[in-house]
């Protein structure tokens, strides 16, 4: 990799032919070991970080030999708050469920980000990275922070292509196939509901992130597949031919029918009794299994995740009701 020195501490870093795609934060990210994910964000915002010369956003994807500007940044690694909580790092390793030479996949429990940014120190990626500190590790994809379920890491920058590319739909092969479970507020009706919503991101007062259906917005598709009632209420299964953010949970409002236990699109009625009478305290969301294959097709990937012991144990109080 080369680097040129123009003002003392700045470097100019060009793109090697295997990170070609990648976010651009989390480039930063390899390059400014330590450095939190909040101080990546903010010197790409300020536009300290330049690609080829040029403003960037963190999410810009690198292409191999792009020229990526990087100023000098002080990064206190003695800081005892730059370390996560061991209290969190335990709970991440106790969540492993699967692993080999190309993949680490979690149970991510709910209440723990993906990756840190925006009042969050740590995520995932980072306890991750302080448990295995010589492992390459990388997101293939998000949840939720308050979401639980399957998480995938690449181990290999290969495998994190390649998983990229089934999710962009660039390869012949099928994308991967994601499944969650989920409480819903009301009656569904029986079989399965598909919605086709395009979706909007837009940022509220404050910075919150908000996302509505709008016909200016991304395509959507979801598939609301009833399995049970219980309690009033609609225990499903979801497949997702698209993966927007927070799409499951803006779906189902936009049908009348919002996840349980959600603070943002949810019914604020039915999570006060929820939480009250069934000792629902957290959004009933669980992205419970995904399945892909990589290599052309040669090693295929099923990968589950139990329901949360708290979802489950709702689940058998709704059906004493």
């Amino acid at each position: 990799m080369n680097r040129v020195s123009l003002n003392p501490g700045v470097k100019m870093v060009k793109v090697p032919d295997d990170r070609g795609g990648q976010r651009l934060d989390n480039f930063l990210l390899g390059q400014l070991k330590g450095a939190p994910r909040s101080l990546i964000y903010k010197i790409i915002r300020d536009g300290q970080v330049r690609i080829n010369g040029k403003r960037a956003k963190p999410d810009s994807r690198l292409e191999a030999e792009d020229e990526v500007r990087i100023p000098p940044v002080k990064i206190d690694q003695t800081d005892p708050d730059r370390a996560p909580p061991k209290s969190m790092l335990e709970r991440l390793a106790a969540s492993i469920v699967f692993e080999d030479k190309a993949l680490l996949v979690l149970n991510k429990p709910s209440g723990i980000a993906t990756h840190g940014g925006s009042g969050v120190s740590f995520g995932v990626i980072e306890g991750l990275r302080a448990l295995r500190p010589n492992e390459p590790l990388e997101l293939v994809h998000r949840l939720d922070r308050d979401t639980s379920g399957v998480l995938v890491l690449a181990k290999k920058r290969s495998a994190l292509l390649q998983l990229q590319a089934l999710m962009r739909g660039d390869e012949e092969e099928d994308g991967p196939e994601k499944q969650y479970l989920a409480l819903l507020v009301g009656k569904m009706p029986n079989g399965t509901m598909t919605v086709n919503a395009p979706l909007q991101k837009s940022v509220i007062r404050g910075g919150e992130r908000m996302v509505r259906v709008d016909p200016a917005g991304k395509a959507s598709t979801s598939h609301f597949t009833l399995l049970e009632r219980r309690g009033g209420h609609s225990f499903c299964k979801i497949r997702i031919e698209t993966g927007r953010t927070h799409q499951i949970r803006v779906h189902a409002a936009h049908i009348g029918h919002p996840v349980a236990g959600d603070e943002k699109y949810g019914d604020k009625d039915a999570n006060k009794k929820l939480a009250a009478t069934f000792g629902l305290k957290r959004l009933f969301l669980h992205a419970a299994s995904m399945h892909f294959a990589l290599n052309d097709g040669q090693s295929p990937y099923t990968l589950n995740a139990p329901l949360a012991p708290e979802l489950r144990a709702v689940l058998d109080r709704l059906a004493d009701e």
